[in-house]
């Protein structure tokens, strides 16, 4: 073989390196290193090797000119980024001196090189060279079974589970997190089934079936298995907190009573009382999780996140004064996650109304995943205090990360001078808004209806119909452009096409089920305009509907039922304008 001038160069120094044994330096050792696997962006350790472990038998390999070549193509392969020329040297490297270590590096390139079929054939090689690896079997069986190859695999994971009956249990364990990368979750069952069978007595190997029935569906067998497994181990809390896990979507009290009756005999469990504080929060029995995340937090009082979801479940009890003093002290206990604290804080407060402490608390969130939220807070509580300049300028200095933030903090500014009746103002923050992003459904909405407050009805029914040829489902759309047509009593029967179109789309709407009622009305359809109205107060008693019910009833000649609804509704909604101009055409 002709060598390069690179390896012609080097080629004296490495023989004479190398001339010891007639083996390469890094083959010196009798020992297979332990070191670090990764397969599905998953990290598997081989243990070093025990005290009964024999070592490898090592070859002894004479340095030639094809060895030296392959071995200095490999290296300088991995240094330039070409592992799949090194995965090959190292391959035939692997075969030509049968040295386990060589074998165990062309198995780990080629698995890094995403070959699957090279790094089944390495890892193979491995195993055979150094049986006692524990690695190199458990590689292969992984490789094995997360490929589907379950006939391949079963006589792997049977000798691995012979070799050490002491072990038999963890290596159940171990078959599972390596059975649970299988994509055929019904064949992976039928699998783990077969292999588990010869063990009745071994509590992991009921659950490691139980996890794999679970994944396939088949809620009965994990349930089955699981019990098995608590029985041969009664104090075995994973297995406890599985079947809780398989019982809590439909029968959540037995999960809860079997998660309190283990931890009556096991108090100091905090990995199953944790389960169960959260099991007892997903149930939304707020006061019983609140006392075991207490009781947590008095075996590790500097535990701010136990400390923090003590507070948080005060707060959603709606106990604000004692949730108050938790976050407070919370607060004091770590200062990395203030901004968060500062924020459940603020919403307390506004819980209180008291805005002012609630404003000091949000202009406090200063990083975290709720400082969006908290400007847009402040925003609002400085309006709402007479300073909407200040509150326009603190949304202008917000940094939006996308165009969805973009397009909320201009609907925020719009909302704020709609409030304060600026509505030349919103319409105008608004459209400069959709000269930037002119498709944008939210802005497009918003846009027609500020058009329509100031009576620009072209422009208004323009969005709209841009609105709906953009977004064909948008319900309000079709029921803002038909309700407008509706109400000026114009093109009543588009009109009437139009909020028929939205209720389809949203028929427990009750805006929209009015807009139907209301179209009918127009129609001079009394009963069925009667009917829609009736439906959308039910659904919301707004003064709205509240007075086209009325209209319709006094029209209908049941004017004691018309008055009533009238006049009740204005007692829970006593400033409606809307209300009183009804009363007074009606029942002057």
């Amino acid at each position: 073989m002709k060598l390069s001038a690179y390896t012609l160069l080097v080629f004296p120094l490495l023989l004479s390196a190398c001339s010891v044994g007639h083996r390469p330096a890094f083959l010196a050792s009798n020992s297979s290193a332990a070191g670090n696997i990764t397969i599905n962006n998953q990290y598997i350790t081989q243990p070093p090797p025990s005290a009964t472990e024999v070592p490898a038998e090592l070859p002894n390999v004479a340095l030639n000119e094809r060895l030296l070549f392959q071995f200095l193509l490999g290296d300088i392969a991995v240094q330039r980024g070409k592992p799949e020329l090194a995965a090959q040297a190292y391959w035939e490297l692997a075969k030509a001196t049968r040295d386990p270590r060589v074998a165990r590096r062309a198995a780990q390139l080629a698995l890094e090189t995403r070959q699957i079929e090279r790094s089944l054939e390495a890892f193979a090689l491995w195993q055979e060279l150094e049986p006692a690896a524990p690695l190199a079997n458990q590689m292969l069986v992984s490789l094995l079974l997360s490929g589907g190859k379950f006939a391949e695999a079963k006589p792997q994971v049977q000798r691995m589970l012979a070799a050490n009956p002491q072990n038999t249990g963890q290596r159940f364990m171990l078959v599972h997190s390596l059975l649970s990368r299988a994509p055929d979750k019904t064949a992976a069952l039928e699998w783990i089934k077969e292999i588990a069978q010869p063990y009745p007595q071994v509590a992991e190997a009921h659950w490691a079936v139980a996890q794999i029935a679970a994944a396939a569906n088949n809620k009965m067998l994990a349930l089955t298995e699981i019990r098995q497994a608590v029985q041969l181990q009664p104090h075995w809390d994973l297995a406890v907190m599985f079947e809780a896990q398989l019982l809590l979507p439909q029968e959540a009290a037995k999960a809860l009573a079997l998660l309190k009756k283990f931890l009556e005999t096991h108090p100091d469990n905090k990995d199953l009382r944790l389960f169960y504080a959260r099991a007892l929060l997903e149930q939304k029995h707020y006061a019983e999780s609140r006392i075991q995340f207490r009781i947590l937090l008095d075996t590790n009082k500097s535990s701010t996140e136990l400390a923090f979801a003590v507070a948080l479940l005060s707060l959603q009890m709606g106990e604000l004064e004692r949730a108050e003093k938790e976050l407070q002290e919370t607060l004091l206990m770590e200062k990395r996650d203030a901004s968060t604290v500062h924020y459940y804080l603020a919403q307390l407060n506004e819980a209180k109304k008291d805005d002012v402490a609630a404003l000091r608390h949000y202009q406090l969130v200063l990083e975290g995943e709720f400082v969006f939220s908290a400007r847009l807070r402040e925003a609002y509580l400085l309006s709402n205090t007479g300073k909407l300049a200040e509150a326009r300028s603190s949304l202008k200095k917000v940094s939006a990360n996308s165009n969805q933030q973009r397009v909320t903090l201009t609907l925020v500014e719009a909302q704020l001078l709609r409030d304060e009746k600026l509505f030349i103002e919103s319409y105008q923050v608004l459209a400069d808004a959709l000269e930037k992003l002119p498709n944008h459904p939210q802005l497009l909405f918003e846009m027609a209806m500020a058009a329509d407050k100031l009576g620009k009805l072209e422009l208004f029914e323009q969005n709209l119909r841009k609105l709906i040829q953009l977004a064909p489902d948008h319900a309000q759309a079709y029921n803002a452009l038909g309700y407008s047509l509706l109400d000026r009593n114009i093109r009543l029967d588009e009109g009437m096409l139009l909020v028929e179109k939205a209720y389809q789309l949203a028929p427990d709407d009750a805006a929209i089920t009015d807009s139907v009622g209301w179209g009918y009305f127009r129609l001079g359809k009394l009963d069925k305009s009667a009917e829609f109205l009736n439906r959308a107060f039910i659904l919301n008693p707004d003064p709205e509907i509240a007075s086209h019910l009325g209209e319709v009833l006094w029209a209908q000649g049941n004017k004691v039922e018309a008055e009533k609804i009238l006049k009740d509704t204005l007692q829970h909604f006593p400033d409606s304008e809307i209300l009183r101009a009804a009363i007074k055409k009606y029942f002057p």
